[in-house]
């Protein structure tokens, strides 16, 4: 079988490498630009779904979303209807850097697909969401605190 989680796992390291150098002048660091999207595009997204959306637990969400506060990047506010909860929000700074992550990502993907077809490109996109999916249906019941049958 080939070893495609490794490639898979080449390519996430590299680009997350690079992005970590290239926004360290921004005082991002280690891939809190990923959480800095995904608030930047879901104002008022609550933590928990943000920790699901990118796939990490709750601590080390807790811990980046901390980190972002503390350097201006996010902001929490109460939820109107529940105080227990807490929604995020960009703040100015946090608005400010997100169109140049995103410059970085549209670059990345550019670099990442050159030499390729737009079928090749929507092959991989396709193949990928259903690897993902698979992938999610063992993170769901590990996350639970069940073990794989391996």
């Amino acid at each position: 079988m080939k070893e495609i989680l490794r490639e898979i796992g080449m390519i996430a390291r590299a680009l997350d490498s690079i992005s970590n150098i290239e926004f360290k002048e921004y005082d991002l660091t280690k891939g809190q630009y990923l959480y800095l999207v995904r608030i930047c595009e879901n104002p008022g997204i609550i933590q928990e779904k943000l920790a699901e959306m990118i796939k990490v637990d709750r601590t080390t969400a807790a811990r980046a979303i901390k980190k972002l506060e503390l350097n201006g990047f996010i902001e929490k506010k109460d939820d109107p209807h529940n105080k227990k909860i807490k929604k995020l929000f960009p703040t100015e700074k946090g608005q400010q850097i997100y169109p140049f992550i995103k410059r970085e990502n549209d670059y990345s993907n550019q670099v990442a697909l050159q030499g390729l077809s737009e079928d090749e490109v929507e092959t991989i996109f396709n193949l990928l969401q259903r690897v993902r999916k698979n992938v999610e249906k063992d993170w769901e019941h590990v996350k639970k605190g069940n073990k794989r049958n391996y």
